[in-house]
């Protein structure tokens, strides 16, 4: 059994979301089945893939407005950090750590998507923020928001 498998209860309502953390659950999955002598390379999937996810994401917050210092984007950079230290020590030959980072990883995520996406969907669908439409530019650099911010958690 693997550590995370896709159900309802992580399913948003957002396609877009739900498709990349589809994806992302699929990619984690992987690391189960994967003989050591490729898992580095699919932990850099892993790692190309979380940045594109939460780059997105973190992109959305601040186009609508949803408090760019918040701690959402804090626990992307996190893990973010995790994931570039579990490739560097794997590097290092210490693939034991990426499979033993891989269940901790799950058990955040669902967390995670649980509530602070969850709330980032709140916010965006309560808004009526488009996530089709293209990005203000300062948005897509991580500049100022072109919102109102919301509470630190993103929440009103």
């Amino acid at each position: 059994m693997t550590t995370l498998q896709w159900d309802d209860q992580l399913h948003l309502d957002l396609p877009q979301l739900d498709t990349i953390h589809r994806e992302f659950v699929d990619l984690l999955a992987q690391t189960e089945q994967t003989p050591d002598g490729e898992l580095l390379a699919l932990w850099q999937d892993i790692i190309t893939h979380t940045e594109e996810h939460f780059g997105l994401e973190d992109r959305w917050m601040l186009a609508a407005g949803f408090a760019p210092e918040n701690c959402h984007m804090h626990q992307h950079k996190a893990v973010l950090d995790v994931l570039h230290e579990g490739a560097k020590r794997a590097q290092a030959g210490d693939l034991p750590l990426l499979r033993s980072i891989v269940p901790e990883l799950a058990s955040w995520f669902i967390n995670h998507a649980k509530t602070m996406d969850a709330a980032l969907v709140y916010h965006l669908q309560s808004t009526g923020f488009d996530i089709d439409a293209p990005l203000p530019a300062a948005a897509a650099t991580g500049a100022q928001a072109t919102a109102p911010a919301a509470s630190a958690c993103g929440c009103s």
